[in-house]
């Protein structure tokens, strides 16, 4: 496929395969990479390329997909659906009312611990979101497996872009819970963007090209700004890159939403004809039926301007008929598509652009396909036309299978660097005393971690300066006024953590000899945007004891041949050093952020931390050589507030920042090489984290969820395996009593043994119509091997007739093709003979043997009756067979190898003794002599001889170290024979014409 270049690399693992799971609100699509598959949708068990994220969940037994979407008409009560609306939510939250709102036939009760939503489905079974979830996820990795035919364990999970932190752990959960490594959550979004830019690779470079996804699903919309462009690194080169610029939502938009509305709208319909008396409203199965319906007539409205609705048998065994017309559809959604437009104007304040900026708008998702919905972003965008050049349903599976791709270490892609962005700011919060005139306060500081839309994955560092004892900080969201207020009543907790500190007044007095630098604490937002908290440590430095590190004399000179050919000062080098640390680490002072709310003059007063970034350990680790020049003074305190260089933040902005005092650059240049050696020390810090916005799962009820749902797939296993031994058994009766009637089955068997065969199925067959479907898998066995072995001997004499007709023609072909062989090695002469006589003999030998072992056992086959077991088997012609064709193959190969022998001398004299006179002056064309060293050409060698001299000649009996140079094939012989022995007989043909084998 196009920019997907996928080298597969050897590993010794068992599964080499990755998946990916578009899992939406309604439909998951399912994509895989395999050695030789390069990206492809995975069809389901109805050949479909998505399949409905339900479950059915009954006393006994599971069902997932259409299975599950059809009960649900039937039982609603038992299939859940749309679960991605409680992932991460508190029973309190408005979205979880709305949830009962929709499906009023689901009882939601809330957790004990957690307060999370737990479907109730009866006193005895009880199951979460999550582990509803898992299940999904699970039944994906069932139908991955049997498309690439090998086991998947890795995979990629889209998720929603405005998922925030417990949601995403509320996916991350789910997928543990059934044994799968989640190589990244992606965002939806993401997803797409990548997918487009693989496949227009070429079409990127260094100019910026905006583009907007608008994506509008079954419960939601997002607007995406995407900005591709060309990026040089060191590793890669130059490689195209997507940056997500900005992102606007909407919670409640989308296709289901309509659908319910186009759901009411019928069930008026219905009531107005009052045919009953009874409401349908009332009834969760009709409704289910309706809601089925609008469904569909929604879409085919997409591309008519009416439509017929029609349900047999909706209520009371009365059937339901009513006319629904496209404007109808969109008088009951008008206030709907006036949403549409607030996703984009979201979207292009977060990036800082202006429609005008925007190249181009590609849809995405399948209720964008609803006509009014395009008018509607057609006018809020002032295109000319949106772009559909994706295919709006697989764009988001075929993105994140190939990003599962590029993290799985068994394949090799083109590199296409990502840049995600975090949707809502996060900041530290803490407190600290003061004492301001004599009077003791507490203040409350903040400092913004990560800013709105900051570039994920991402680690940074927060030095806390001023605590020399035990303290606790705060990880909350920051400024989240962007959202409206019923998207802020949706989100949750605004708190995420509280980190409790302890050691850290131990760990000052164990280096009290040591200058303190800060209490540092390390964070990482992941790929999948999920926040934790690494570690946290105490980090000091140490003067060594001993004499100032002088500097040597090669430095000296290197700093003095520096200066002169660098055209500048030390306060130059100075500035120019600090710029290229910059690179790797900006720092500015927290007066400068954009997003800090604390007062100007706030950053003079004492006890306020500093913050670090790094994109790495790696650059964190160097943070102490970095600060030499840049720790405040004694009795001076600064916040420093870090952004890592993916912000883009010029390096001239950050060069001014930071150099604000070139003299005590200068000086620190000068002193630095003549200082005392220091030596850093870093002691961990115990920490207590404490979740606030949602708990985890203990590892007591993560055990407890795994178990339950392992328990569910075992069952389910059982289950199939139970239905097919009695599909087995079922087939093998049925199959069997008509053999009986077949003639190749009656010429074999007698007419009492047909019948007990006959009884004997009968009676099992009756057995398992009454009591047979409730038996154990074992007693199904048992039967099924019973009636196998009473047949087994009928079943071998027929199987055996029909294999002779093959076996016995291989066996004459094969006798024919080993004599005809056999005489043409025994026809070759002596002085040319490749074979031994011991060889030879023992070929004919087997040819013999098996020549009158086929003759004797076929002719007392034929004497006996059909109804007698054969004597004549398959195997034994078989076994005669590979017995020959091992000898003749032996003899095949010994001649491919063979050398061929050299002519005698001896010939030669002979021949020349018998020519005239006349004849001896000839050329060598006539009377040729073998030579006596390679010449290394195919062409024939001529030797003159002088006349009156007699050609050499060799004795019978004479052996020389002549003869051994002399074994060297004459040209012809190389060139017709090449060395085999059918060559050596073409030479010798005026002697004894070949046989061809």
């Amino acid at each position: 496929m196009l920019c997907f270049t996928l080298a597969h690399v050897v590993l010794h693992t068992d599964s080499v395969a990755v998946m990916s799971v578009d899992l939406g609100s309604e439909w998951m699509k399912i994509a895989i990479v395999k050695p030789g598959v390069p990206m492809e949708i995975v069809l389901n068990k109805e050949s479909r390329r998505k399949t409905p994220v339900a479950v059915a969940l009954k006393e006994n037994e599971r069902l997932f997909g259409d299975s599950a979407i059809a009960m649900a008409a039937k039982n609603p009560k038992v299939v859940a659906r749309y679960l991605q609306d409680l992932l991460g939510k508190r029973m309190e939250n408005p979205q979880v009312d709305l949830y009962r709102k929709r499906f009023p036939e689901h009882q939601l009760v809330a957790a004990d611990q957690r307060g999370t939503v737990i479907f109730k489905l009866s006193d005895e079974l009880y199951y979460s979101p999550e582990e509803i979830l898992g299940m999904v996820l699970n039944y994906s990795r069932t139908l991955a497996q049997d498309f690439a035919e090998q086991p998947i364990k890795d995979l990629v999970i889209t998720v929603p872009a405005y998922f925030n932190q417990a949601e995403r752990r509320a996916v991350i959960h789910a997928a543990q819970m059934v044994g799968l490594k989640v190589l990244q959550l992606i965002n939806d979004n993401t997803a797409v963007a990548l997918n487009y830019g693989v496949f227009r690779r070429k079409d990127i470079n260094a100019t910026a090209q905006n583009v907007m996804f608008f994506d509008m699903g079954s419960t939601s919309t997002t607007a995406t700004v995407v900005t591709y462009v060309t990026t040089k690194t060191k590793d890669s080169g130059t490689q195209p890159q997507l940056q997500i610029r900005g992102t606007g939502f909407d919670r409640n938009l989308g296709g289901f939403e309509m659908e319910l509305r186009l759901q009411d709208h019928l069930a008026d319909l219905f009531n107005a004809q009052k045919k009953t008396r009874k409401d349908v409203r009332q009834h969760p199965r009709a409704m289910a039926k309706l809601w089925k319906e609008a469904n569909r007539v929604k879409t085919v409205l997409s591309a008519n301007v009416d439509h017929m609705a029609q349900i047999e048998g909706l209520l009371d065994d009365i059937d339901f008929k009513a006319k629904v017309t496209r404007q109808k559809f969109e008088e009951l959604c008008s206030d709907l598509f006036e949403r549409v437009a607030e996703p984009v104007h979201q979207a292009l304040k977060a990036a800082e652009l202006k429609m005008e900026d925007i190249d181009y708008v590609i849809l995405v998702g399948g209720a964008t396909r609803v006509p009014k919905v395009q008018e509607f972003l057609l006018k809020a965008v002032g295109k000319k036309e949106l772009g559909k050049n994706i295919n709006a349903d697989e764009a988001a599976a075929m993105g994140a299978v190939y990003q599962a791709a590029a993290l799985s270490k068994a394949f090799k892609v083109k590199p296409f660097f990502i840049r995600d962005a975090a949707i809502y700011p996060i900041q530290v919060e803490f407190t600290r005393a003061i004492e301001e005139d004599g009077v003791k306060s507490i203040k409350h500081n903040k400092r913004v971690l990560f800013q709105r839309m900051s570039p994920y994955p991402q680690r940074k560092v927060i030095t806390f300066n001023r605590y020399s004892d035990d303290f606790e900080f705060f990880v909350n969201y920051g400024d989240l006024n962007f959202l409206s207020d019923g998207d802020l009543s949706i989100f949750g907790s605004l708190n995420l953590s509280t980190v409790q500190l302890s050691g850290i007044g131990s760990s000052f007095q164990k280096h009290s000899d040591s200058e303190s630098k800060g209490i540092k604490a390390h964070f990482n937002m992941d790929e999948s945007g999920i926040l934790s908290l690494d570690r946290v440590e105490a980090v000091f430095e140490k003067v060594q004891d001993g004499e100032p590190e002088e500097e040597s004399t090669l430095t000296k000179l290197g700093n003095t041949i520096s200066s002169l050919f660098g055209g500048g000062s030390s306060e130059t080098d100075g500035k120019e050093n600090l710029t290229e640390a910059v690179q790797d680490e900006e720092e500015a002072t927290s007066k400068t952020e954009k997003d800090d709310q604390e007062e100007p003059a706030a950053a003079k007063e004492k006890g306020i931390p500093t913050e670090e970034s790094s994109k790495s350990e790696e650059q964190s680790k160097a943070e102490p050589n970095e600060e030499k020049g840049n720790q405040p003074e004694p009795g001076e305190d600064t916040a420093k507030t870090g952004t890592p260089e993916t912000l883009d933040k010029k390096v001239e902005d950050v060069g001014k920042a930071d150099v604000k005092d070139p003299e005590s650059n200068k000086t620190e240049e000068v002193k630095k090489p003549k200082g005392p050696k220091r030596l850093k020390i870093s002691e961990n810090v115990t920490v207590a984290l404490e979740i606030q916005d949602l708990p985890d799962l203990s590892q007591e009820e993560m055990s407890k969820s795994q178990k339950k749902l392992q328990d569910l797939t075992d069952r389910d296993l059982q289950k199939q395996e139970h239905e097919k031994m009695a599909n087995s058994l079922e087939a093998f009766i049925f199959e069997t009593q008509d053999k009986l009637y077949q003639d190749e089955y009656q010429a074999v068997s007698t007419q009492d043994e047909r019948d007990q065969i006959s009884t004997k199925l009968s009676e099992v067959s009756n057995w398992l119509d009454e009591d047979g479907y409730a038996a154990s898998t074992q007693e199904l066995k048992t039967k099924l091997s019973e009636l196998r072995k009473m047949c087994k001997e009928l079943f071998f004499k027929v199987e055996e007739r029909r294999k002779w007709p093959d076996r016995l023609a291989a066996l004459d072909s094969m006798l024919n093709h080993s004599t005809i062989f056999l005489k043409g090695a025994r026809l070759l002469p002596e002085a040319d003979q490749i074979f031994t006589e011991v060889e030879l003999s023992t070929l004919e030998k087997v040819i013999t043997e098996t020549t009158k072992w086929k003759n004797e056992t076929v002719e007392e086959q034929n004497k006996l009756p059909s109804t007698q077991k054969p004597i004549l088997l398959a195997k034994d012609i078989e076994a005669k067979l590979a017995l020959l064709d091992r000898e003749v193959k032996y003899l095949l190969n010994k001649a491919k190898f063979a050398k061929p022998k050299p002519r005698k001398e001896k010939n030669t004299t002979q021949e020349m003794k018998n020519t005239t006179t006349e004849d001896q002056n000839t050329t060598d064309s006539e009377n040729i002599i073998p030579p006596t060293k390679e010449t290394g050409e195919d062409t024939e060698h001529v030797e003159e001889v002088k006349p009156g001299e007699t050609p050499p000649t060799v004795n019978k009996d004479q052996t020389t170290v002549e003869d051994d140079e002399a074994e060297i094939p004459e040209p012809d012989v190389l060139e017709s024979s090449k060395g085999t022995a059918e060559g050596t007989l073409e030479n010798n043909s005026d002697k004894h014409p070949p046989d061809e084998l």
